[in-house]
């Protein structure tokens, strides 16, 4: 499970590629005792660089647990995660944060857009926080690959529920970070909604070499994706490249299927 696979969408050769994230043995257990529970067991799994991962499991899995420790959202028991080369399973609570919010995305089912900021400020406003100022050419590419160009002066109450996690999608993306992490991203969204927003993530990877991981249980979100990888019991059991959404379906039916024979 510790090989990274590069996966073309739209042709080429393929090959190997670099690697964005890393677990190394990493276990995640709550409590002590007769009371532990472990949510992780001795992961490793690389993300690779330039594509898009979707994680998927039945409840209880540990598949939020995997991406909230890999985006340093969560502490290890044991083990090691790598964002490139560096070790965040080591980093000071104040380090930590400055990557947070330096180097990763983050993309949750809530769109957490402040009401009284317009469209374009929402984007911005890690950036403005940090310091830092964006990128005029990378910020339009961006607003214009997620299609907000006509809607940047909108507050978010003015903004449908798709365009609103629109501007969640561009907000991770506007400041570069090295990999965007979404929880459920979709999961607040109707179909059609969550079509759109879906796309516009596909396109990040495949027209701005964004690095995404996706938890979700949606085949259909999963089929954007490059690979999926499945988790049962704290562990990954199977990968899926190339996925299809009645792949995904099936593989998900085999595991409810284990599950009610074990």
């Amino acid at each position: 499970m510790t090989t990274a696979v590069t996966i073309p969408r739209h042709g080429g050769t393929g090959g190997r590629t670099a690697v964005a994230a890393r677990a190394r043995q990493v276990v995640k257990a709550y409590g002590s005792g007769e009371t532990r529970v472990v949510a992780l067991d001795s992961v490793d799994v690389d993300i690779a660089r330039g594509q898009f991962t979707a994680i998927m499991g039945p409840s209880g899995s540990g598949k939020s647990t995997l991406m909230h420790c890999l985006a340093g959202l969560d502490t290890v028991t044991s083990g090691e995660i790598f964002l490139d080369e560096t070790e965040i399973t080591r980093l000071k609570d104040k380090k930590l944060t400055q990557l947070r919010r330096d180097r990763i995305g983050f993309i949750f089912q809530a769109f957490n857009l402040l009401p009284t900021l317009s469209a374009i400020e929402n984007i911005t406003l890690p950036m403005d926080i940090a310091g830092r100022k964006p990128d005029a050419e990378w910020l339009r590419r961006v607003v214009d690959t997620v299609g907000l160009s006509e809607r940047l002066k909108h507050r978010p109450n003015e903004l449908s529920g798709g365009q609103q996690q629109r501007v969640a999608v561009a907000r991770a993306l506007a400041a570069r970070p090295e990999i965007i992490f979404g929880d459920e991203p979709t999961g607040n969204l109707d179909s059609r909604a969550g079509a759109e927003v879906l796309g516009f993530l596909r396109t990040s990877v495949d027209e701005l070499g964004q690095t995404i991981v996706m938890v979700t249980h949606d085949p259909v979100a999963a089929s954007y994706a490059d690979r999926v990888l499945y988790l049962a019991d704290g562990r990954i059991v199977d990968e899926m490249l190339r996925p299809t959404a009645d792949a995904v379906l099936d593989r998900m039916k085999d595991f409810d299927a284990r599950g009610r024979t074990s």
